[in-house]
């Protein structure tokens, strides 16, 4: 299998109060919710990066298409990394994403490896990473 990761679908509760998360308090580009006319079909895409998407799903429709029962979330299972160019960048987006209403997990500081992170946790209880590491450019 070659990996080609074109969408990264997380499940949330309320799709209205995520899409409101990331369009008006993160900024992140959307055309909103599409595909209401269908039963467990509404969504909202946000483009990433060129060939990367974040879709907001809601985790009754996520359970409904793959046949699973809708389990407890737990935020440990994964964290998305936003990787930025210096300290005051994560500094600014910890500070935008608190502005947004998402809780601070882990404010940010000095990682032991050498590089600066923080924590924040989505409406939904999504993890999010933001760090800046000095052995990786943009």
């Amino acid at each position: 299998m070659k990996p080609r990761i074109t969408v990264i679908t997380i499940g949330v509760d309320d799709l209205e109060v995520s899409l409101r998360f990331y369009r008006d308090g993160l900024g992140f580009q959307t055309e909103g919710i599409v595909g209401k006319e269908f039963e467990y079909g509404a969504v909202a895409f946000f483009q990433l990066q060129p060939g990367l998407r974040l879709a907001l799903w809601p985790r009754a429709s996520i359970a409904h298409d793959t046949g699973l029962s809708a389990g407890r979330a737990s935020p440990t299972e994964m964290t998305l990394g936003h990787n930025v160019t210096s300290k005051a960048e994560v500094d600014s987006v910890m500070a935008k994403a608190r502005a947004a209403g998402a809780a601070i997990i882990k404010a940010a500081h000095d990682t032991f490896w050498g590089g600066y992170s923080g924590y924040f946790q989505d409406p939904d209880g999504h993890l999010w990473e933001v760090v800046w590491n000095p052995q990786w450019s943009e």
